[in-house]
């Protein structure tokens, strides 16, 4: 399997931090080599200079659009001001072609003076909401998204939200295993996907300050198959009902029944991302009474379906 072809833009007057997201995620983050090819380009090769004084000196040309699988327009420091015809006419034939054409925070603007946002959805800096409304009447705004994807067309909102459209970005070609992975190396959280409810982490922690109820969390995460219930998990800590039920939800939080059923539904999420388990199956591994009540449950908390979910999040390629 080759690796996907990654051209990032460079812009005179680039926000550093910006630029550096696709260019660690897609390069320095990876686990591994050959998942993606790195490119910096520019519409002039040579020098470059940022927003703070910052130069990079670039060797390749807006040719590198030409094969790239995912183009990436990491800023625009000029809102006000419409790219040069040549930028703007690589981005929308790199589209044509069936590439990946992303925009992070202002680099939308870039997608839309393109026109390649027309009567789509698209996201930026909440703080230019007026200003690119009223420049782009025809483009969806979604102030609310962390990032769209609309058409091959992936916008981002500000800052810290191009790191999450660039982990969304992977694992939509490599799936959730290697995104977690590289979230991991970055020490950032695996996802928050696009402001939308169903896809908000999970509230439950992992770890307590109370040694036993962390004991007891790592038994029921080994057997979240198995039924449980108060009188035997307050026996299993050498505790009665009562004081269990009180240790419990101080220790963590929430109710037994709550964290479990937090715990199954993120079970059955890595399940649906990393096994081709049927939904009955699933449900049965993660702990839940019925096909029925799991879907009931997993619809409930993430406004999807189970089998919804799979497609979104399982990838179109596969880790190695």
């Amino acid at each position: 399997m080759s690796a996907l072809s990654v051209a990032v833009i460079a812009t005179h007057g680039f926000s550093p931090f910006h630029f550096s997201v696709p260019c660690i995620i897609f390069g320095q983050a990876m686990p591994e080599a050959g998942l993606f090819d790195l490119h910096i380009c520019a519409e002039h090769p040579g020098v470059v200079h940022s927003d703070i004084g910052v130069s990079i000196n670039v060797g390749e040309g807006l040719e590198a659009l030409d094969s790239a699988d995912i183009v990436v327009v990491p800023f625009w420091n000029h809102p006000e001001s419409k790219p040069s015809e040549a930028l703007l006419a690589s981005l929308v034939a790199a589209w044509q072609r069936g590439a990946d054409v992303v925009g992070l925070c202002l680099g939308t603007y870039v997608l839309a003076y393109a026109g390649l946002l027309d009567h789509r959805r698209a996201a930026t800096h909440w703080e230019f909401e007026r200003d690119f409304t009223r420049r782009f009447p025809a483009v969806h705004l979604d102030s609310n998204a962390l990032y769209t994807h609309d058409d091959r067309l992936i916008t981002s909102a500000g800052t810290a939200a191009g790191i999450d459209c660039c982990l969304y970005i992977v694992r939509k070609h490599y799936g959730s295993t290697l995104a977690n992975r590289v979230a991991r190396r970055m020490v950032t959280p695996p996802y928050r996907e696009g402001g939308q409810a169903q896809y908000i982490e999970r509230s439950v922690p992992e770890t307590t300050r109370d040694n036993k109820i962390n004991e007891l969390l790592d038994y029921l995460r080994r057997n979240l198959d198995k039924s449980h219930d108060l009188d035997s998990l307050a026996g299993l800590v050498s505790m009665s009902r009562r004081t269990f039920t009180r240790h419990f939800i101080k220790a963590t939080g929430v109710s037994v029944g709550e964290w479990l059923n937090a715990e199954r539904l993120h079970r059955s999420q890595e399940l649906l991302e990393s096994t081709d388990h049927s939904v009955e199956t699933v449900a049965e591994l993660s702990g839940f009474q019925s096909p029925v009540s799991f879907r009931q449950r997993f619809r409930s908390r993430f406004d999807i379906s189970p089998s919804e979910w799979r497609r979104a999040f399982r990838g179109t390629r596969t880790e190695r």
